[in-house]
C-alpha cells in the first residue's frame, strides 16, 4: 500500500497561491494584496500545510484554533500581526483556520530586485519569529498599519506605470518601520514577562554550568537557551537587546565569564579544567575569550583576585 504523502505542498508563485485559493490572477505577477472583506476564498481549496516561496505579512482577527506557521502553533485568540519568509511552512489542518487574515500582502522576493530592501528586508529579525511571537497592535497601531494597507490596495488596483513598484515599495518599507517599532513596544509593555524570562534565563544557564550539561554537550547554543525558555533565537535576541542591551550570544557569554570568575576565585581547578568544566573543548579559546570581557587572563585574574 502505498504512503500518503504528508508533506508540505510548495508554492511557487504567486499565480499559484491564488489558484489554489480559488482566486482571479494576482494584478501584478510578484505582488498581491488579499482583502478578505471584500474577496471570498474557496477554503476547501487550501492545502493543509504549504510552503510559500514568497513573504507574506498578515493581520490574523480574534479568532479560537491552532494554526501551524514555521515549526510551532499558535493560538488566535488575541490576532495580532504575522511575519513569514520564503520557505517557512504554514496551515492548519482545519480550513476554516487557514483563512482568517483581515489582510494579506503577498511579496516576491524578486520585487525587491534592485531596490535597498531586498538585502534591508533580511535585517527584520521578525520574519523568523514564531506565532508565539505575533505582535499584538493596539487600536492606535492596528490603524495605521491599515492605512498602508489600504495604500497599498489602491496602488495596486490602479493604473500600473513607472512609479507603481517604488510607491508600493516605499510603503511596504514604511509598513515594515513600523511593525519594527510596535515590536519594541511590546518588548516594553510586556516588560513583567520578559522579567519572568530573564530570571528562568538565569536558571537554565546556572543549571547548564554547576551541572554536568557543559562536560557533555559544550557550549550552550542560543538556539538551546531559546528552546528553554520557547521563543525562536530571533525573538529571544531582540527581547534581550531590548532589555538589557545585549544579544543572545552576549548574555551567554557574559553569564559564562561570571560563572568562570565564580570558579576561578573559589576552587584550585586549573585553567584547562575551569575551561572544560565549562563547556570549552579548547582552553586556548577559553583563556581568549576571558580576555577579551575582562583585559585579564585567567591567570592574572586569580592572582589579582587573591592579591586584593
Amino acid at each position: 500500500m502505498k504512503k500518503e504523502d504528508t508533506s508540505p505542498k510548495r508554492i511557487a508563485s504567486l499565480a499559484d497561491a491564488h489558484r489554489e485559493f480559488g482566486l482571479l490572477k494576482p494584478q501584478h505577477p510578484l505582488v498581491s494584496l488579499i482583502n478578505g472583506a471584500y474577496t471570498q476564498v474557496q477554503e476547501s481549496n487550501i492545502p493543509h500545510f504549504h510552503v510559500l516561496s514568497f513573504y507574506k505579512i498578515a493581520y490574523k482577527p480574534r479568532l479560537s484554533g491552532n494554526l501551524k506557521y514555521g515549526q510551532s502553533y499558535y493560538d488566535f485568540d488575541e490576532g495580532g500581526l504575522l511575519f513569514a519568509s520564503p520557505g517557512q511552512v504554514i496551515g492548519s489542518n482545519d480550513n476554516d483556520l487557514s483563512v482568517c487574515s483581515e489582510y494579506t500582502l503577498l511579496i516576491h522576493p524578486d520585487f525587491f530586485l534592485g531596490y535597498p530592501i531586498a538585502k534591508n528586508i533580511k535585517q527584520y529579525g521578525f520574519f523568523s519569529y514564531s506565532t508565539r511571537e505575533t505582535l499584538h497592535l493596539s487600536e492606535e497601531e492596528k490603524s495605521t498599519i491599515f492605512e498602508l494597507f489600504h495604500m497599498i490596495e489602491k496602488e495596486l488596483s490602479g493604473r500600473i506605470d513607472d512609479f507603481s513598484q517604488d510607491v508600493v515599495i516605499s510603503q511596504i518599507e514604511l509598513l515594515l518601520t513600523y511593525a519594527n517599532r510596535f515590536y519594541k513596544r511590546q518588548f516594553i509593555t510586556r516588560k513583567a514577562v520578559n522579567n519572568d524570562l530573564l530570571q528562568k534565563l538565569e536558571d537554565v544557564l546556572d543549571d547548564y554550568f554547576s551541572g554536568e550539561i557543559a562536560l557533555e554537550q559544550g557550549l550552550p547554543s542560543v538556539a538551546y537557551l531559546a528552546e528553554k525558555v520557547n521563543l525562536s533565537p530571533s525573538y529571544l535576541s531582540d527581547m534581550l537587546r531590548s532589555q538589557i542591551g545585549q544579544n543572545a550570544q552576549q548574555y551567554i557569554h557574559d553569564k559564562l565569564i561570571e560563572k568562570a570568575k565564580e570558579t576561578l576565585s573559589t576552587t584550585n581547578l586549573t585553567v584547562r579544567e575551569v575551561a572544560y568544566a565549562l563547556g570549552f573543548e579548547h582552553s586556548q579559546s577559553f583563556s581568549k575569550l576571558f580576555k577579551i570581557k575582562t583585559s585579564l587572563s585567567p591567570l592574572e585574574f586569580r592572582r589579582s583576585f587573591h592579591a586584593s
